[in-house]
Order: structure tokens, then sequence, then C-alpha cells
């Protein structure tokens, strides 16, 4: 199996203006220079963490699919990140996944942020994305997600899983252990995608998108630098480290439930 490329781009996000968000991150996109497998953007990156979904709302196929199979077919990698979606009268914060070959893939993010008042605005999804590039499985989430092992946990059917996100500064603490802990829980590699900035509500978030191994090492720490980032990972460390230390042989097994409804 061939190792993996995979850029995060932490940036600010300008509020609730989607065409000077395309500039800004096709600017950046343009940036990158390097050969890469996967570009990363953070959750809402055309409005940031906004409450008001008529005003940004795309269409399923809209502008945002377009961007990102525009940039993906450019630059032969496949592009995701998350953006407010209308879909049959309703509101979804939904991750996009261009693929180099015109493909679009989503995810609509399963945990919304109840103190935040996600839940009144946003429909919850409840379906996992794990996609196959250059023959590993990624499996998408979206910041919240993270606080949630149960959906989170490797059943042993993805390689890495990746975050997308807005956190806050105040939860900085929170964002940088449960990434570890997921990293080392699933014996996967974990790259977290958060933006950095102030947004008009005075939520600061400082970055600190990190790429870790599933020994849970950093890759990549990139602190609350506007920046792009870039780690290779190593197919051959995670099937060594699995071998070596199979703790997901021994994980218990369970079924997921949600509203009387099997996930």
């Amino acid at each position: 199996m061939e190792n993996l490329k995979v850029t995060i781009i932490q940036s600010e996000i300008i509020w609730e203006n989607p065409g000077l968000n395309f500039e800004l991150f096709g600017e950046k996109i343009n940036r990158i220079r390097q050969k890469t497998d996967l570009i990363l953007l953070p959750e809402m990156f055309t409005s940031g963490f906004t409450m008001n979904a008529k005003k940004v709302a795309d269409k399923p196929y809209g502008k945002t699919a377009e961007f990102l199979k525009y940039n993906s077919q450019k630059k032969k990698a496949h592009i995701a990140g998350s953006v407010v979606i209308k879909e049959k009268n309703k509101f979804y914060n939904r991750l996009i996944l261009a693929s180099p070959d015109g493909k679009i893939y989503h995810y609509d993010k399963r945990h919304l942020f109840r103190m935040g008042k996600e839940h009144s605005v946003y429909t919850a999804g409840n379906e996992h994305l794990i996609i196959k590039i250059k023959g590993w499985r990624v499996a998408f989430f979206i910041c919240y997600d993270l606080r949630f092992p149960e959906w989170c946990r490797n059943k042993n059917n993805y390689d890495i899983s990746v975050f997308v996100a807005n956190w806050p500064e105040i939860r900085r603490y929170h964002w940088n252990t449960l990434l570890l802990a997921r990293a080392i829980e699933n014996q996967s590699y974990v790259i977290g995608a958060n933006r950095v900035g102030k947004d008009v509500n005075g939520i600061i978030c400082t970055g600190d998108s990190a790429v870790i191994n599933p020994k849970g090492d950093y890759l990549i720490n990139a602190g609350n630098k506007n920046g792009v980032f870039t780690a290779g990972l190593s197919y051959k460390l995670l099937i060594d480290y699995r071998k070596k230390f199979p703790a997901y042989k021994d994980a218990d097994k369970f079924v997921l439930e949600r509203y009387n409804r099997k996930i």
C-alpha cells in the first residue's frame, strides 16, 4: 500500500459570505505546491459556524460542490469541507467530499451542538461516510462528533478518521485531548482540521489542527498559525503497530441505537 499525503488548510473564515470564502480558500488551495492526496477545509468553510442557515445555504450539488470538484481535479487530490446545505426544506451541516474523478460524496453531521442551538436549525444525519483513497479507508466526521466515541468507533473498517471543525479556544484542551484519545483507542490516524480567528459572536478559534498517528504521536501540530500544513502517513507503521499491539481484537461488540432505531 502506498503512503498517503494529507494537507490541512487552517484559516480564518469570512462571516456569512460564501463568495469571498470561495476566493479565500481557492487562493490557499493554489498555494499547495507539493503533491498531496487529501486536502481538508474547516467546518462551514463558506460561512463560519452560523445558525442563519437561510442566508448562506447552498444546494446539494450547487456552487460548493462545483468549487470542490474544480479544485479536486486541478490538484488531482480529494478535497473535503463542510457547508450549510438546504435539501427538501431541511438544513444540514454537510461535509462534501470531491474526488479527482469528478465524484461527489457527503456526510451529514450526526451530533448537533446543542449549546449553540445547532440542533434547532439543522437536521442530524445517521449515516457514516468511509471512502477509499489510494487504498486507505478514510472516515469523515464533523466537530462535535469528536465527543462521541461510540459513533467514531473503528470496527476495523477505517484507517484514518477526519474531523473538520469550528472548535473554540475555550475548549481547546478538550479538542487536543479528544483527538489523541480517538487515535489511540481506535489504533488509527486522526486528522483534525480546525479554523482560526474570531467570528462576529466573539467566539475565538485557535486552530490546533493536527495529524496524529495510531501511537498518539503528532505529525502536525499547527497551533494557532494561519497556514497550509502537509504530512505523510505511513501505511507500514499503521499495520505493524496493529500487529504488534492488536487491542482492537478485544473490543466489545455492541449495536448503536438512537431513537429506538438501529444504526
